[in-house]
């Protein structure tokens, strides 16, 4: 299973380093994890979406990376004003104009540092004649989550809450703002969350558990009781809850969902935990934010 492509490129210079990772802190870009060590040190950003394509035909005339963005001109401005306060007039010379481009779309690009040239566009018709969609992103920055995980099954359910923490650290949470809530088992999984909800303290809150198939009717019966509890708990509290409770026939299919072979829904679950909490966010405050 691929998790992520990071494109690494050495910056040259601690200074030219400094200068890059302001540069893209300055657009607003999400910071990542990174890395310090003895001999080397790293400083990364995070997107919501990203892309490996391929081109058959005319390549866009770009400076190779693209970044595509929601208000080109927004960004343009942000990169004339770093490029003032770090280099002064004389740096603009390293911006060019935003100009259109024979795949319609619009782009301008930067060299922060020289030798490191990024383009940034946007679509001219983003919406392509639809209708607007309200919808969340996948930005944690500055909101709390709550991760309800089941200790049966832990040989599971600690691959899925790995997977979950991953997700919501990429996606700019703050360590401090994750609560981990452990409960025997599956079956307790509900009652958690609804006190948590009721609390009011956390965004959204993902709950993760592993059931296997026995030879009764047993588990049946908790699964059906447990997926309906979490979904009445997000029903009454208002507040968003992802599902990752696993329902395998085996251990070895429980094992391949949480990321051996079929992806890890953990991860799956935070991520769709930051989005229901970004789209309660601007639904409460009455429109894309």
């Amino acid at each position: 299973m691929i998790k992520t492509i990071s494109f690494l490129r050495p910056a040259g210079s601690a200074a030219a380093y400094d200068r890059l990772a302001s540069f893209f802190a300055a657009l607003g870009f999400a910071p990542g994890r990174g890395w310090q060590e003895q001999s080397s040190r790293g400083v990364s950003f995070l997107v919501p979406l990203a892309n490996l394509e391929f081109v058959d035909g005319q390549m866009p005339s770009t400076a190779g990376t693209l970044i595509e963005v929601t208000s080109l001109d927004a960004i343009h401005q942000a990169a004339e004003s770093w490029l003032r306060s770090n280099g002064g007039d004389q740096a603009l010379s390293r911006l060019s104009a935003i100009e259109d481009t024979h795949w319609k779309s619009r782009l301008f690009t930067v060299e922060p540092e020289p030798g490191f040239p990024f383009s940034f566009w946007a679509l001219t018709d983003p919406l392509k004649g639809k209708p607007v969609a309200l919808e969340g992103d996948l930005s944690a920055e500055g909101m709390r989550f709550a991760i309800v995980v089941a200790r049966w099954n832990a040989v599971i359910t600690d691959r899925l809450l790995d997977g979950a923490l991953d997700a919501l650290q990429r996606s700019g949470a703050d360590r401090g703002d994750i609560a981990i809530i452990r409960v025997p088992g599956s079956w307790e999984i509900p009652a958690a969350a609804h006190a948590v909800a009721g609390a009011g303290i956390v965004d959204a809150i993902i709950t993760l558990g592993c059931l296997l198939r026995g030879e009764t009717a047993h588990y049946e019966a908790i699964y059906n009781e447990v997926a309906r509890s979490i979904g009445q708990s997000q029903q009454q509290t208002g507040v968003p809850h992802s599902f990752g409770v696993l329902t395998c026939d085996t251990l070895e299919q429980a094992l391949d969902r949480a990321g051996i072979k079929s992806g890890n829904k953990g991860f799956e679950a935070a991520a769709a935990a930051i989005e229901m909490a970004s789209l309660r966010r601007k639904l409460q405050q009455g429109g894309p934010a």
